[in-house]
């Protein structure tokens, strides 16, 4: 009932679809990341400043972590009743554990010298940082879905669509292609994106680090505790917020990757729809609540769905996030909120993309067919040659003969015979093209993509 009572798709409907996610960007997930980065700041003041000293082994304080459980999110929400700031909440509750562990002489120097955006902002980077790496896993599987198709559809001749129109012949497997390179382009940036954090104080200068240990070079050590033990890009220049630079890039790449996407669904839609793909059916599944026959290209029409709120999500969280008025406002604190959902609706449509692409099937008589019953797409390579060795008004001649109506393999032999200049080699050639022959380089390219994609 839980899930049926949840608000949000991606915690009721679709929550099977997005779990991987919700341990990092719940509630939940933010509380701990808050938790892990106090206590890796409190070890950075201990080990590498050595501003104080401790009695007791610090490696104990990793225990706070290591053992974090939901009775400690309880906890630190209660704690947060009171004080009504939840990063506040995160301190009083790692000052219980000190206690409880025997470490009170250090409690004070719990979030020392931090503004609540210094453990925000390194929290949320650690986030993104795993979300990145679940989106790249995830994306890959798609791609490999989309090559594995390429492949198997490499030599199969199918009829183009431009405008909707029949067009120059490809292969299938060319067109899947095509989107396989544009996702692994857009892959290749999302990878490179470095997650980039700061831990720098009220306004971005150091002010109260700087005034009671005026000896520490703090950009240094600045630098140090984020590359060093969050593992993260190190942010100078900033004022109280992190401008989330990097969070904007890697937003924008998943608007590019989702738009591919929806342009692949919609694709897919119209093949099954004009019958170049049947879909696997499955015992006991429905299509329509009246009409029986049918089986819905739903998986591809689900993606296209979510693809649009991530895209709007993400779009927004991408422009917004880089805008705060003066040195600090929270209108970015709320919205930050939502990128586990932004994420949540691309994972759910990234899925039901391979899940339609694992539904179906080629049928292979239906494009052999298209392709027979439209000869004049053979008009192009005809004029075009009939250019090359000066024939008379090729293109309106072809346009007379082939526009807006059918015709047949003896209206294109009979037309060859009547051209002049033309070499008979060539016309031969002519003769015996078919648009299932005249599909170009599009098996090359095929092999050149897998040939790239592996050297």
């Amino acid at each position: 009932m839980e899930t049926v009572n949840a608000i949000g798709p991606m915690d009721g409907r679709y929550v099977r679809l997005t779990e991987e996610l919700a341990d990092i960007f719940s509630e939940s997930g933010l509380i701990r990341h808050r938790v892990q980065v106090e206590i890796q700041w409190l070890k950075f003041i201990l080990h590498d400043l050595k501003l104080t000293a401790v009695s007791q082994d610090p490696a104990a304080l990793d225990s706070i972590v290591d053992q974090f459980c939901s009775e400690d999110v309880n906890r630190i929400k209660a704690i947060e009743q009171t004080t009504n700031h939840d990063v506040k909440a995160v301190e009083y509750f790692i000052k219980e554990k000190l206690d409880a562990l025997g470490f009170s002489e250090i409690r004070e120097w719990v979030h020392f010298a931090c503004t609540s955006e210094d453990i925000n902002n390194t929290a949320y980077a650690l986030m993104m940082k795993k979300g990145q790496h679940l989106t790249v896993d995830l994306l890959s599987r798609c791609i490999q879905k989309i090559e594995h198709k390429a492949k198997a559809y490499q030599s199969i001749p199918m009829m183009s669509r431009t405008h909707g129109q029949p067009a120059t012949p490809t292969t299938m497997g060319k067109e899947f292609v095509n989107f396989a390179w544009r996702l692994n382009q857009e892959k290749t940036i999302l990878e490179q994106i470095r997650i980039q954090a700061k831990i720098n104080g009220a306004t971005g200068n150091y002010n109260a680090h700087y005034f009671v240990f005026p000896e520490v070079d703090w950009l240094a050590a600045s630098r140090r505790f984020i590359e060093s033990y969050l593992k993260l890009d190190p942010i100078l220049f900033t004022t109280q917020i992190n401008p989330n630079q990097y969070l904007s890039c890697l937003l924008h790449t998943l608007v590019r990757t989702a738009a591919v996407l929806m342009d692949f669904d919609r694709d897919m839609w119209g093949y099954i729809s004009i019958g170049y793909f049947r879909q696997q059916v499955a015992k006991g599944e429905t299509g329509s609540s009246t009409m029986p026959h049918k089986v819905n290209p739903i998986d591809f029409e689900n993606s296209e769905g979510n693809m649009g709120m991530a895209i709007a999500l993400m779009e927004h969280l991408a422009v917004k996030l880089q805008k705060s008025r003066f040195q600090r406002d929270l209108s970015d604190s709320t919205v930050l909120r939502s990128l586990g959902t932004a994420l949540a609706y691309f994972f759910i449509g990234v899925k039901n993309t391979v899940k339609g692409l694992s539904k179906l099937d080629l049928d292979e008589a239906a494009l052999q067919k298209e392709l027979a019953s439209n000869l004049e797409l053979l008009a192009e390579p005809f004029q075009t040659a009939m250019r090359v060795f000066g024939e008379d008004n090729p293109y309106e001649r072809l346009k007379d003969l082939t526009r807006g109506r059918k015709i047949t393999k003896k209206d294109l032999t009979a037309f060859v015979d009547t051209l002049e200049k033309v070499p008979d080699s060539v016309k031969d050639r002519m003769r015996n093209l078919t648009p299932e022959t005249y599909v170009g380089l599009a098996e090359k390219l095929v092999k050149t993509y897998f040939d790239s994609s592996t050297s």
